[in-house]
């Protein structure tokens, strides 16, 4: 009988997933205890006083991470080696903290509202009985928003971390079930809000299914949960390969749902148009940078051997993504459909970078890397993303949100600064040059055609032509066509709002004239550890 042993917790490693799952569990303390009056500026002020920290946290422990082989890996395995805080681990987590902090302040703001948030008064009360209307008027609040956004980084953070299968189904639960919540939270258009959490719900637990089912496959192949185990199996050919084919086949439906690769993608207009505004943006950034770690260290660690059975099937969910994301978005007639259709097709450009996997050896001096590559359009996009439905919450009228994309007609003339912002991020999202998103294209299509994918790489500069046409109507649409009736009303924000904007505007331009010192700092964090 093998003895337990018991795991080693490295405190200081791990650091920044204690303090951001203590911060939600004091969330919920102060739930339960604060008044109602206390709870909103408590709530946000831990919340942001707990990412800030955690942000800390993650750079000190960059700074001191154990170094390998001249700086080819950095960092250590923990809790028994089912937590890896490697470089890439530590880049991803500083990246989704700094998102977070961004989507805290979206949903904090009130001033857009009219002194209310964008968040339901009493999300137990039907739409449109006299329950919701008393909730409504008598400025309700769910503060019950920052422990659950709280909770989602949380999961956010372990997910791309995790470095055994089972670790990675609890980060990928951690992270989704606060979400569900979370999108059916709406104040206005209450229906749309809870069909889109319902839709979520439904086909997030169908896809944790098959990726559980996946997991159990690829166990029974390998002998272990463990992805350097599993890798080790996959080398010496340890057992029935149908058997690992249809695992990562499995496994792969539930991952590629999370990030909205076709053809797993049909929830992602329904729930980015039917959310609150603050969590679509939220969701939109942080999601897609979690998922996307998680894709890369388990097929690049746990399935790094056995590439050539996997990347045709990426292939194809690739070129599939890029053309149904760029092609359904120019039927759109609504901006936050539109930008669900442009985030798909965004899905798929990042695919191409993980197509660009090459052995070290392969590489020629200097080159940039799948992994770097991939990490750095994560943080253009993440970004541009953030920054563009953060403006859309500020095109109103008396009913809200106004996101019908007819209305946005004149919005140049009614506020040209906040028309020219969100073209600037929509010409960001079209690879522009002197944008983040021209070197974020730029990078994974060369590591793809790097490791001959070129087929992939032609369908993508197709896509990225169409979704070119996409942007430029909406951008005639604000500037060259006539309004309807008195125009698009814009409520200028708070400062929070604002610093949002401001930010993903900033980062969006640095990017893209200065892309150098973020694509070393993806370099420097250097390969996965196993």
């Amino acid at each position: 009988m093998n003895e337990f042993v018991k795991p080693v917790l490295d405190y200081f490693e791990l650091l920044p997933l204690f303090i951001v799952s203590g911060v939600a569990c004091l969330g919920v303390v102060i739930e339960a205890f604060a008044p109602r009056r206390m709870r909103y500026l408590a709530q946000v002020v831990l919340a942001l006083v707990g990412l800030s920290a955690a942000l800390v946290a993650v750079v000190l422990i960059a700074r001191d991470a154990e170094v390998y082989a001249d700086g080819a890996a950095r960092g250590i395995l923990s809790v028994g080696g089912t937590i890896a805080v490697d470089g890439p681990t530590l880049f991803l987590w500083g990246l989704i903290l700094v998102l977070s902090l961004a989507g805290v302040l979206l949903f904090a703001e009130r001033h857009l509202g009219g002194g209310v948030s964008a968040f339901a008064g009493q999300a137990a009360a039907l739409p449109g009985t006299e329950a919701e209307r008393e909730a409504s008027t008598s400025g309700l609040d769910h503060t019950e928003v920052y422990p659950l956004l709280m909770f989602a980084v949380f999961g956010m953070l372990i997910f791309p971390s995790a470095n055994d299968l089972l670790t990675m189904f609890v980060g990928l639960e951690v992270l989704s079930l606060p979400l569900y919540l979370l999108c059916g939270l709406a104040r206005r258009r209450r229906l749309l809000s809870q069909e889109a959490a319902l839709k979520y719900f439904l086909l997030g637990a169908f896809s944790s299914g098959f990726f559980l089912y996946g997991v159990a496959l690829v166990y029974g192949y390998a002998g272990s949960m463990n992805f350097a185990d599993i890798n080790e199996a996959v080398r010496n050919d340890a057992g029935n390969s149908a058997l690992l084919l249809v695992g990562i086949g499995l496994m792969s439906v539930g991952l590629f749902f999370k990030v909205g690769a076709a053809p797993f993608h049909a929830w992602t207009p329904d729930v980015y148009q039917g959310a609150p505004t603050p969590v679509t943006a939220f969701m939109a950034a942080a999601t897609k940078v979690a998922a996307f770690g998680a894709i890369l260290r388990l097929f690049y660690v746990a399935f790094g051997s056995d590439r050539w059975s996997w990347q045709p099937m990426m292939w194809v969910i690739a070129i599939l993504t890029m053309l149904v994301g760029a092609i359904l978005a120019i039927t759109q007639t609504d901006v936050k459909r539109l930008l669900a259709y442009s985030s798909v097709a965004h899905t798929g450009f990042i695919l191409t970078g993980v197509l660009g996997i090459q052995a070290t050896t392969d590489l020629a001096p200097g080159e940039v890397t799948a992994l770097q590559a991939v990490l750095f359009y994560l943080a253009t996009y993440g970004f541009a993303t953030l920054g563009a439905f953060a403006i859309v919450g500020l095109v109103r009228d008396s009913g809200g949100e106004v996101t019908a994309l007819d209305r946005w007609a004149g919005l140049g003339k009614e506020s040209p600064v906040v028309a020219g912002v969100f073209a600037f991020f929509l010409l960001a999202m079209a690879g522009i040059p002197l944008t983040s998103g021209f070197v974020g294209k730029l990078a994974v299509f060369s590591v793809a055609l790097a490791a001959g994918a070129w087929p992939v790489v032609v369908v993508a500069i197709i896509a990225s032509i169409i979704a070119a046409f996409l942007y430029i109507r909406v951008i005639k649409a604000m500037y060259f066509d006539e309004p309807i009736g008195d125009g698009p009303t814009v409520v200028y924000p708070s400062v929070l709002t604002a610093t949002t904007i401001a930010l993903g505007a900033a980062v969006t331009l640095m990017l893209g004239i200065l892309p150098g010192p973020l694509l070393d700092l993806a370099g420097l964090a250097g390969q996965f550890l196993r």
